[in-house]
């Protein structure tokens, strides 16, 4: 699966609160820093494998526990509507 964002969806960056949020139609979400660059990565051409992979380039963590962790925020968003599968 080729994760992208659905239409209408948009990453923002608040200046006022310096925080990433996730916007879509008719709800906002907050995101973490692992979470936002996640969601970066969802352009509709990286497998969730590949994110995983290319945050492992970014990060000092395993690899099991990033693909865990793109695996679990992808569904949470999927089940929001706000990702979906190229």
């Amino acid at each position: 699966m080729n994760p992208r964002l659905r239409a209408g969806t948009k990453l923002k960056h608040d200046r006022h609160t310096d925080r990433w949020m996730l916007i879509g139609p008719e709800r906002a979400l907050n995101l973490g820093e692992t979470a936002r660059a996640i969601v970066e990565l969802c352009d509709g051409t990286r497998t969730e494998a590949e994110i995983a992979r290319e945050l492992g380039t970014r990060f000092d963590a395993p690899l099991a526990k990033l693909e865990e962790d793109v695996a679990r925020l992808l569904g949470e968003l999927r089940a929001r509507c706000l990702v979906e599968d190229a």
